[in-house]
């Protein structure tokens, strides 16, 4: 809970500091990876920080945070961090660093405004980071002792072996492991997705996350896109191969198939298929009879990862449809699903619970379309690749 005074403090300097934000968080960064460089070697996403996604994710998270302790001065917002914990966990964050992010953070904060800072705006800036890190903190030991199921939670990263590749697409493989120490690979949620740590040429050790497309028999599939400039991505579609070790963490994220027997609308555009490819396959593998709408849309047929698996995944159900759009498809398709996803076109049950996960705008243009066809906002939920920019802007 935020003390009175801090968010009178708080409410009042919010304006000012988050007018500043986007000059106080790449001062932080820079001021972290010049004292730690070893952080941005081995444990950021190199490539997120150059394009500056993820400095506006962390002030996007900042604000949206002090902005609900304002609102709700006596309720901890943990479940809008829970997104941000797996994402933690997922790359092997520890409670220690959270000093350490303090240290240059706070510096940061009194390099860009000042005398502003008196040690009154301190003091509440203070509670507030304490609130947001000890949640997180709070929640990331949970996550860690779920994952290890019974295990070490200290140990995040095991080898797996490759015992399949497909190639789905030119842009798109997928690979399926299995952990090569002999013991069970974890049983994930449908939706979930995994880390994968790979040592670059340059000695880097740089982590990113995969969702799982499937998996049978105590091995799991997650596929991975090239994506242009991609020096993780790149670096697997060229070098892992049947046969090979990879470094995998434990499944995480909030964003899973919920049980139930009502209907679920799966909707996705481009590589943003491959968890909703987990939940038809998890769907049709347990006989479900639930309403089960798939929506995709793409550039066109060959850009269509798992276009096969979902043709056969919604065969394999008793009460499933399939929507696909091309915005240039090829050869003779219907005028009705060319261009971009329009559920306008496509039945959108009552009772639905929707799943979406593609780029920011599709993100955007779907929810309103669901939230036009009556579908509440509390039965939307999304996944978004990569720092979640969306965060403070919608709660799904």
């Amino acid at each position: 809970m935020l003390s009175a005074k801090s968010s009178e403090v708080v409410e009042a300097t919010l304006p000012v500091v988050g007018a500043a934000i986007g000059d106080i968080t790449p001062r932080f960064y820079d001021r972290l990876f010049a004292a730690h460089p070893e952080l941005l070697r081995d444990l950021f996403n190199r490539g997120n920080q150059a394009n500056g996604t993820q400095r506006e994710a962390l002030a996007g998270s900042i604000a949206a945070f002090a902005s609900a302790l304002i609102a709700h001065p006596d309720q901890r917002p943990d479940a809008m961090l829970a997104r941000i914990a797996h994402k933690h966990v997922s790359v092997g964050i520890e409670s220690a660093q959270y000093k350490i992010v303090r240290e240059h953070l706070f510096a940061a904060i009194v390099e860009v405004l000042g005398e502003a800072v008196t040690p009154e705006v301190a003091a509440a800036w203070d509670e507030v980071y304490w609130l947001m890190a000890n949640a997180l903190i709070a929640i990331e030991d949970r996550l860690r002792a779920e994952a290890a199921a019974g295990g070490d939670p200290a140990e995040l990263w095991r080898p797996y072996t490759v015992i399949a590749r497909h190639q789905e697409t030119s842009t798109v493989a997928s690979y399926l492991v299995r952990p090569a120490d002999g013991r069970p690979a974890p049983v994930p949620r449908p939706g979930q997705y995994v880390s994968v740590r790979t040592r670059l040429a340059d000695g880097a050790r740089q982590i990113r996350q995969y969702s799982l497309s499937g998996g049978a028999d105590g091995a799991l599939r997650f596929s991975v896109k090239r994506e242009p400039g991609g020096e993780v991505s790149g670096h697997l579609h060229d070098h892992l191969y049947t046969g090979d070790t990879v470094e995998l963490a434990p499944p995480l994220g909030d964003i899973t198939l919920a049980e139930g027997n009502g209907p679920v609308l799966l909707a996705s555009a481009g590589i943003g298929n491959t968890p909703m490819t987990a939940m038809l396959d998890h769907l049709a593998a347990t006989g479900s009879t639930r309403r089960i709408v798939s929506v995709h849309g793409d550039r066109d047929q060959l850009s269509h990862a798992f276009r096969a698996d979902l043709e056969q995944l919604t065969a394999r159900l008793s009460d499933a449809t399939a929507h696909v759009f091309y915005e240039r498809p090829l050869g003779d398709w219907p005028a009705e699903r060319t261009g971009l996803v329009d559920l306008s076109t496509v039945e959108v049950p009552a009772g639905t619970t929707a799943y979406l996960c593609g780029p920011l705008p599709f993100l955007r243009a779907v929810r309103g379309q669901l939230l036009a066809a009556g579908v509440p906002a509390a039965d939307i939920h999304y996944e978004v690749f990569g720092p979640d920019l969306w965060l403070g802007a919608v709660r799904a």
